[in-house]
């Protein structure tokens, strides 16, 4: 008989760790997990040092935010090059605890060994670091808000959002009051961009359902036991907006930027430049109701900078049979490689994921059947996202964690004990096929052992963690442990390293073309939000697959500034700086 395992706050992460493995992450169905020989993702969790788990505070009342729960963020907090880990934590909603489960900020101690193989260890720094971060988690976001080449930290809760500046000595204060960037309410995603082309980062916080333990519903199973409730039995929250007053204060935006009557449960979000003008929109996926595409008007004849919601109209805010979907993660980039930017998301099963194509003028199409994505997300609840070229080819693959918040009757009948866990996915972009429609395969059976373990996967942040050119992924578990899967597949083709900044600051939003010699212009963009409650590398890797002769790149800035440099070393990181390149002119 399985035993259940109950968490608490003062049982230690290793402790934790080893009794969730032998609770059992169970196997994908199909057999047991496969050797790491030849895989795509390596696991490379305990190697690394890394032994959190996620705790969700389960009580067996069911209470909404328990199975929502929580995200991770890529970011090198500390400058050295690489990219250090920031793991979101969950805790009790049950009363206060003793002693409350924190967060953890984990530094990367990347070295390199003499035969140039590379060694992944990762030292937990939250005690030195100041962050002492202790609500009930759900996700993080990373931006340089103030401007001094130090990325910061906005966390997300049910409960009150802290930011947590970074002094650029290894530690945070906590600067959220003195920001005015604070909400009380369950906030999901949060994304820095700078909306007004003013060169500083304002900020988003999308709210979810207006739950609390006082108005708890009681929610059943088809078979009648206790289960996790819709979104729909609670009211939705309104997001907001916030902008940045210079690095000092957050002044609110939400009424005059025409984002006051939005309600939708959000839960993804992403920013980019959807139409080409030269101006950052901002897409919002919401749970069960349809989606937003907030379309920059730019400034007003008083200054201010106004939205309009052109979902409806754009093709984005429904599938392609009008219904709306659970949208819970979400990603954009040029998939088809036509110059202009696709969404996707992740959807409640047996709703299939959805593909959505980009004209290059803020119009979408659904291609989630066409492309071969959604049957096969049929039987999955997908949250984190990506597209990632993850074997440097030049075609942007797909990767979605899974799963479920409502239980799994066959694996209730199993007798599990966390019956909500699902195996995640990976698709590789086969490029077009003879009607010219780019399709996918399922390749999840060739990913790796992390693949064929099925567990209650939520976050998942993307970025190069070894720096050897391919894209690695950090995947959180509801109630389970983190996960590091290194990329083992991508670093042997050619790849172009970049990082945009405007000073020394990051710049989410940017739209790149790499130009290569008789071959397509790779387009990418920056994006560290997106996915579900995650943030990731700032930095571009560009698989260049076998037409690696670069012969420029092209820099699209989120304040409309266009220019050309010259191409940089293959196989290694290059800084792009705002101003140093040539300028280009704008079309008309």
């Amino acid at each position: 008989m399985t035993r259940r395992f109950k968490p608490t706050a003062r049982t230690t992460r290793r402790t934790l760790l080893a009794a969730f493995l032998l609770a059992g992450a169970a196997s994908a169905p199909g057999g047991p997990a496969r050797g790491e020989e030849g895989a795509i993702f390596v696991d490379r969790t305990a190697a690394a040092g890394v032994d959190f788990v996620h705790l969700t505070g389960a009580t067996g009342e069911r209470y909404f935010p328990e199975i929502m729960g929580a995200g991770a963020g890529l970011v090198d907090y500390d400058g050295d090059g690489d990219l250090d880990l920031y793991l979101v934590q969950g805790g009790s909603l049950a009363g206060a605890d003793e002693a409350p489960p924190s967060d953890r900020l984990y530094r990367n101690d990347l070295t390199l060994r003499a035969d140039g193989s590379r060694q992944l260890r990762f030292t937990d720094v939250t005690a030195e670091s100041g962050i002492r971060a202790t609500g009930y988690g759900m996700g993080v976001a990373t931006g340089d808000y103030d401007r001094d080449g130090h990325p910061d930290l906005y966390l997300t809760n049910y409960g009150p959002n802290q930011l947590w500046r970074n002094r650029g000595d290894g530690t945070f204060e906590d600067v959220t009051a003195a920001t005015g960037s604070d909400d009380h309410r369950w906030s999901v995603p949060a994304v820095f961009f700078d909306y007004d082309g003013d060169r500083w980062l304002d900020l988003f916080v999308g709210n979810y359902a207006a739950f609390r333990p006082a108005i708890h519903k009681r929610c059943v199973s088809p078979a009648g036991l206790a289960d996790y409730c819709s979104p729909a039995s609670y009211e939705p929250e309104g997001d907001r907006l916030l902008h940045n007053d210079g690095g000092r204060r957050f002044t609110e935006a939400t009424l005059s930027a025409g984002l006051g009557g939005a309600r939708g449960y959000a839960l993804g979000a992403i920013p980019a430049d959807f139409d080409g003008d030269g101006r950052l929109d901002l897409y919002v996926a919401n749970d069960g109701v349809p989606n937003n595409l907030w379309h920059n008007l730019g400034p007003d004849a008083g200054g201010r900078v106004r939205f309009e919601d052109l979902a409806l109209l754009a093709g984005c805010a429904v599938n392609e049979r009008g219904e709306p979907e659970a949208s819970m993660g979400v990603d954009a980039g040029d998939y088809d490689a036509d110059g202009d930017l696709d969404l996707f998301m992740t959807h409640l099963k047996k709703e299939t994921n959805t593909l959505y194509a980009g004209d290059g003028q803020g119009g979408f199409d659904d291609r989630s059947r066409a492309s071969g994505l959604g049957l096969a997300s049929w039987q999955a609840t997908g949250f984190g996202v990506a597209w990632i070229d993850y074997d440097n080819d030049g075609w942007l693959d797909l990767l979605a964690v899974n799963g479920a918040v409502t239980t799994i009757e066959e694996l209730v009948q199993r007798g599990d004990p966390h019956p909500f866990h699902q195996p995640n996915q990976l698709f590789r972009n086969l490029g077009p096929d003879a009607t010219g429609q780019v399709r996918f395969e399922d390749v999840t059976e060739r990913a790796g052992t992390a693949f064929a373990t099925s567990l209650v996967s939520r976050g998942a942040a993307f970025g190069d963690l070894d720096q050897d050119g391919d894209v690695d992924v950090v995947v959180t578990n509801n109630g389970g442990p983190a996960q590091i899967l290194i990329n083992a597949a991508g670093q042997d083709r050619p790849w172009l390293g970049l990082r945009l900044v405007d000073g020394a600051s990051d710049v989410p939003g940017a739209w790149v073309g790499v130009k290569r010699r008789d071959a397509a212009t790779l387009w990418r963009l920056v994006r560290m939000a997106g996915s579900y409650a995650s943030a990731n590398d700032p930095r571009l890797t560009v698989g260049l697959g076998d037409r690696p002769q670069v012969t420029a790149i092209v820099v699209h800035w989120p304040d409309g500034l266009r220019e050309t440099f010259p191409p940089t070393p293959l196989r290694t990181y290059a800084t792009l700086k705002r101003g140093t390149g040539k300028p280009l002119e704008a079309p008309p």
